[in-house]
């Protein structure tokens, strides 16, 4: 199956799964209540990661073949996306200006004029362009990464915390082992052994990040398995599993929540520290921070490429942040009886 139709299926999957999770969203009163609260909060970091959220789908929907992209036989024949097509056919010969009409260095008029709103890298392609594809890299590190970070953790901390004894001696052991560590040798070590590729980089990211959450939902299991309700259960004969996925779970679930958002900063950032090391992801805005901190001993400064990155990077961090700091408050009830 070619990588493009796989993307699209996956695509495709995504916003039938977020449709489902709306409708559940919209049956529940409880969490309808939730997400309204949090609306009410943090609106404009909700719709700012929405927009990221919709950048990174428009990058994800390819096909192949499409009349804009003129005489480029080679994009004529490979996948482009819809934010490709988009961009197609307005590549410069080298750096220019945002909104520039001549070419940064010699002045020589430019193919397209005014139509670079962030302006032109050293190859002339469009910064925008590169900046919005970021964001599709980024949320994949970042989703992608939690997803397999986050159920792991889950493994081995509920494990450890409601069964004890040697399983709760091996768990341990493995947390102390990765925690006595440099995370990001570790980092490289991994990404260095498997190769390097974003599946590669989402799997270091991984191995190295379950180690925070596993130790929370251990201590939390611990404290679960010894409530009445818990006993009570234990008392009439319900299975150990039964236990765990009907009361141990649920109750751990406002914890994935606001873990799942906090941990997707960090990722996100630890991506960018490692392309500034020349092993991230190609076409993430670590990378393009890396090749533009030597546009910055430039005479004259080239500032955008850089600033483009940086603040598309700020951005969504930001709103995250802004979103989990909300969620947190609006899960937490001890917060909730606090503001009433």
């Amino acid at each position: 199956m070619e990588a493009w139709v796989f993307s699209n299926i996956v695509v495709a999957i995504l916003i039938t799964a977020a449709v489902g999770l709306t409708g559940v969203v919209l049956r529940s009163r409880m969490w309808s209540n939730a997400f309204l609260s949090l609306w009410r909060r943090r609106r404009v970091a909700i719709i700012a990661i929405g927009f990221y959220v919709l950048v990174a789908l428009l990058d994800s929907v390819s096909w192949v073949g499409g009349e804009q992209f003129g005489e480029d036989a080679v994009a004529k024949y490979q996948a482009q996306s819809i934010l490709d097509r988009a961009f197609a056919g307005i590549r410069e010969r080298s750096y220019s200006a945002p909104l520039a009409s001549v070419e940064f260095y010699g002045g020589a008029p430019l193919v397209h004029p005014g139509r670079h709103l962030l302006g032109t890298d050293l190859l002339g392609r469009d910064v925008l362009h590169l900046a919005l594809k970021g964001a599709r890299v980024a949320l994949l590190i970042g989703g992608l990464t939690s997803l397999i970070a986050i159920p792991l953790a889950l493994l081995f901390g509920v494990s450890a915390g409601y069964f004890g004894g040697r399983i709760d001696d091996f768990v341990f052991f493995i947390m102390s082992t990765l925690a006595s560590m440099p995370g990001l040798l570790l980092l490289i070590t991994l990404i260095m052994v498997m190769g390097k590729s974003t599946f590669s980089v989402c799997i270091a990211l991984a191995v190295t990040g379950w180690v925070g959450f596993c130790r929370v939902s251990r201590g939390e299991t611990i404290k679960l398995r010894e409530l009445e309700y818990i006993s009570a259960a234990r008392a009439l004969g319900v299975g150990e599993m039964r236990i765990i996925f009907r009361h141990i779970l649920p109750n751990l679930a406002h914890l994935v929540i606001i873990t799942f958002v906090l941990m997707f900063s960090g990722l996100v950032l630890s991506e960018a520290i490692l392309s500034w090391l020349g092993i991230g992801v190609d076409g993430s805005w670590g990378q393009m921070i890396d090749q533009a901190r030597d546009e910055l001993s430039r005479d004259p400064i080239v500032w955008w490429n850089i600033s483009a990155a940086g603040s598309a990077l700020f951005g969504l961090i930001l709103a995250v942040n802004f979103v989990g700091d909300a969620l947190r408050d609006v899960m937490d009830p001890r917060t909730l009886r606090e503001g009433e």
